[in-house]
């Protein structure tokens, strides 16, 4: 059985029975399968290089090379030939790879081996079985039988799998976030309209995440070809995974926390560069505003509505005939002053690139003579240009591998950057769609790679495939950085591979305007996130077929706290503008979009975060609270929960077109409700629900033990509440991310015994951030007995912010009078006791201040 049929019965994600693929040490290979390790010669692996930054090993035609990153990372590459493949990564900077974490040898009996600080990494010397152990001696990974498996052209690794391991990660796959009791295929597919675990999608992220008990591990698999993942559907006991051909080349992550994963990962494939504010504003498009005074018209409903917006979205209908880079002139006649009139409004704007250029010789269409001048587009194998039906009809594609192509595509970029001032760009399309039944190019259509850190050559596109969106992306990247140096780009696109968060944000695709889509975007975004692309959306109300009014308000509420929020629809639907449906929707939605310019701060902040650590905005329970319960998993038991951020929790509905009660889990620790600011009380025990619906006590332990509310759906409502401890950083309402808000910077405190926060902002636009042009500050504070006390430490780095005062609003303050607060000059200070609320005004000061609060018990 060749790799490639194993791959052929691993369809859509569903439960599948599969024949084993591998072969039991001391059998006869079948077919063209070959146990590596097992069978061939007899002889024992044997060390071939060793030194402080490598082991090698080999037998026969096996080569196995170990080495170990900073940070607690191993590099696992296995030749198949007597060579080791090409070390050559689009994902991981050849930078990266340079990096060498010092080996120690660490051999026994039956293994070869070496250990850093991080863990071991052990290589059986009779078959050649790999084992990783953390640095407690836990074993993370270890084979079945063998180093890998081989097919006629590709390669399959089978490890074992412990019975409560879960698995997350791969991207954007809509089904719930667990992974295990499924087979996923990574081939990058333009999958209009997508329905529950229809596999493969947009994106190829060969990396997931294996946590059991609190513990928590990470495989990248770095190889661009076609690549299944079974996590216990051919043996409940294994999983495996591997590709069509290529190099086995991957990575294991030791953690031990899940952040220590994904921070690794980022370490890895790249952190996201920190976007402009505006991307963080509401956003409106459609497939397609068709003109000129259409758009403006939404613009100005927008401003006369007072409902927030930052962006407005042009898609392929204000080109001429569907060809990137033009503008359709009797629909929108003055392109450039259109810009420049938004701009006055503060809003920005992004316009649709697609990457298949019309094939239209002859016709004085600049794209195409262009690239043909520079011979950039890719050939079928006879040397004849490839050409494929798309939105223009005929076209022709950049061969995005080949740095002289991607440096074509930046030159496209000059008069709509430069002389139009557009603000952003959105890459779809670009997995490569092609409008023939196999969706996408030909196999065999010849790519060229010209990159450094690669040998230069042809490859075919069954080994580019899944890499050619992501070069798109980052092409785009590189245009605008060139065009304007310290002007911060967007780009927004579909397909990409591992390491594609460096160039791009990115969303969920084309979904379907109904209510599963709507629950199931909180998995697909959270994956998303594990994977890289910290910076993510989808589109809100769903983008095929039309919402109902209800289901376009909730989507609206949900999308407010996901990391970009755009309003997107497809051509032939209902409108879906905020008051589509009447004012009594339209205040409702305002109120949300409202409520997420006043917690821009808090929104920026952790987007900068993300920026640095590669930890994701918007995030799984388990993410931040990995002991809880014992170390399960607690979003399993609601998987409509999210973290916004360290310290808001949001908590919609579990199955949204239902009228029942609904369970929600909030983590150990004290909660406040997000709306009112009270705390969240006599809480009970949460349960599990087990078979047949049976209730069962999550945990024993009281300290570990997550609680419990019984919520009745409202359509107004999502339920959010607020970590206890936590200081939260917020602003006063503005309408767009341009204006500079009015009035006093507010410290929402929720008290705690230990508290803390932070605020982080710059100008919002520049690189000048990067050389010290920022605002970091530090909270914290304590609440013991009588006393509260709350520190704003000295701020960081040079920018100036906006705001003279500062409003304090402390929840959950208990007293019979007044509090007196000493060590700040407090004033317009008040005292709700029937909500335990206390507000009081401070001077920003650039030095630290302390204050305490003394309470009358």
């Amino acid at each position: 059985m060749t790799f490639r049929s194993f791959r052929a019965i691993a369809m859509t994600g569903t439960m599948l029975a599969m024949p084993a693929f591998g072969v039991a040490q001391g059998a006869a290979p079948r077919g063209n399968d070959v146990t590596i390790g097992a069978h061939g010669s007899q002889d024992n692996y044997r060390i071939s290089t060793r030194s402080s930054e490598l082991l090698q090993v080999a037998r026969g035609t096996t080569i196995i090379d170990v080495s170990a990153l900073p940070n607690g990372i191993f590099r696992i590459r296995i030749g198949r030939n007597s060579a080791l493949p090409e070390d050559a990564s689009w994902a991981v900077t050849p930078e990266t790879r340079a990096q060498h974490a010092e080996l120690r040898p660490s051999d026994d009996d039956t293994s070869l081996g070496v250990s850093t600080d991080a863990g071991r990494v052990s290589i059986d010397r009779a078959t050649g079985a790999i084992t990783v152990r953390d640095r407690n001696g836990a074993t993370i990974l270890t084979d079945v039988d063998a180093p890998y498996v081989a097919g006629k052209t590709g390669f399959r690794l089978v490890k074992k799998m412990t019975p409560g391991l879960h698995v997350f990660g791969l991207g954007d796959k809509m089904a719930p976030l667990d992974r295990r009791g499924y087979v996923w295929q990574n081939w990058n597919t333009d999958s209009y309209p997508f329905q529950e675990r229809q596999d493969p999608l947009y994106k190829d992220i060969p990396f997931f995440i294996g946590f059991d008990k609190g513990r928590a591990y990470g495989v990248f698999m770095d190889n661009t070809w076609r690549s299944v993942f079974d996590f216990g559907v051919a043996n409940p006991e294994e999983m495996s995974f591997g590709a069509d051909g290529g190099a086995i080349d991957y990575y294991v992550m030791t953690g031990p926390t899940p952040k220590d994963v994904v921070k690794q990962y980022a370490r890895l494939t790249g952190v996201p560069p920190l976007v402009p504010r505006w991307t963080f504003g509401f956003q409106q498009s459609r497939y397609s505003y068709p003109d000129d005074a259409t758009i403006r018209s939404i613009a100005k409903r927008l401003r006369y509505d007072r409902i927030p917006a930052d962006v407005l979205w042009f898609d392929i209908d204000f080109q001429d005939r569907h060809r990137p880079f033009t503008v359709d002139t009797k629909a929108f006649p003055n392109f450039s002053g259109l810009m420049a009139d938004l701009h006055k409004q503060n809003f920005k704007t992004v316009v649709i690139t697609d990457l298949h250029i019309a094939a239209a010789p002859n016709q004085g269409y600049a794209p195409y003579d262009r690239g043909i001048a520079s011979d950039v587009f890719l050939h079928n194998p006879d040397g004849s240009r490839f050409v494929g039906p798309v939105w223009p009809g005929p076209a022709v594609f950049p061969d995005f591998t080949d740095q002289k192509a991607r440096e074509y595509w930046g030159t496209l970029y000059n008069e709509f950057y430069v002389k139009d001032a557009i603000d952003g760009f959105w890459n779809d399309m670009n997995e490569p769609s092609v409008f023939i039944p196999i969706k996408t190019m030909p196999n065999d259509v010849v790519h060229r790679i010209d990159e450094p850190g690669f040998q230069t050559r042809t490859a075919t596109h069954a080994e580019m495939h899944n890499v050619y969106g992501m070069e798109n992306g980052r092409a785009t990247y590189e245009a605008q950085i060139r065009l304007k140096p310290d002007q911060r780009p967007f780009v927004m696109m579909r397909a990409s591979y591992a390491g594609g968060q460096r160039y791009s944000t990115t969303w969920t695709g084309d979904t379907t305007s109904s209510w599963n889509h709507m629950r199931l975007a909180t998995p697909m975004l959270l994956s998303l996130g594990l994977s890289g692309f910290a910076y993510a959306g989808d589109n809100l109300g769903g983008f095929a077929l039309s919402p109902s009014p209800d289901l376009l308000t909730k989507w609206l509420e949900i999308g407010m706290f996901n990391p970009i929020a755009e309003d997107h629809s497809d051509k032939g639907t209902r409108m879906q503008e905020p008051w589509v449906d009447g004012k009594a929707q339209e205040d409702i939605r305002r109120r949300y979009i409202e409520d997420r310019y006043k917690l821009l701060p808090y929104i920026y902040t952790i987007a900068e975060e993300a920026s640095r650590t590669g930890i994701p905005m918007m995030r799984p329970l388990f993410l931040e609270f990995p002991t809880a319960a014992g170390g399960q998993v607690l979003d399993l038991q609601n998987p409509s929960e999210f973290m916004w951020g360290p310290d808001i929790l949001v908590a919609p509905q579990v199955m949204p077109d239902t009228v029942d009660k609904y369970k929600v889990i909030l983590p150990p620790g004290s909660w406040y409700d997000y709306w009112t600011g009270g705390l969240i009380e006599n809480m009970d025990t949460a349960q599990a629900t087990g078979n047949s619906g049976i209730q069962t006590a999550i945990v024993d332990e009281p300290a570990v033990a997550p609680y419990m509310l019984m919520v009745a759906p409202q359509l107004d409502t999502v339920p959010v509440y607020v970590r206890g401890g936590s200081i939260i950083p917020r602003q006063p309402l503005t309408q767009s991310t341009s204006e500079t808000p009015k009035g006093a910077l507010q410290l929402a405190v929720y008290t705690a015994p230990e508290m803390g926060g932070d605020l982080y902002t710059d100008d919002g636009t520049t690189f000048d951030y990067r050389k010290g042009g920022f605002f970091r500050q530090h909270f914290s504070g304590r609440s013991s007995g009588d006393r509260v006390t709350l520190t704003l430490e000295a701020p960081e780095g040079r920018y100036k912010p906006w705001w003279q005062t500062i409003d304090v609003t402390m929840f959950g303050v208990r007293t019979s009078s007044t509090p007196t607060i000493n060590g700040a000059q407090v004033s317009k200070l008040r005292y709700d006791r029937a909500q335990r609320r206390l507000r009081f005004t401070i001077p920003y000061s650039s030095r630290a201040t302390t204050m305490t609060v003394s309470l009358d018990r």
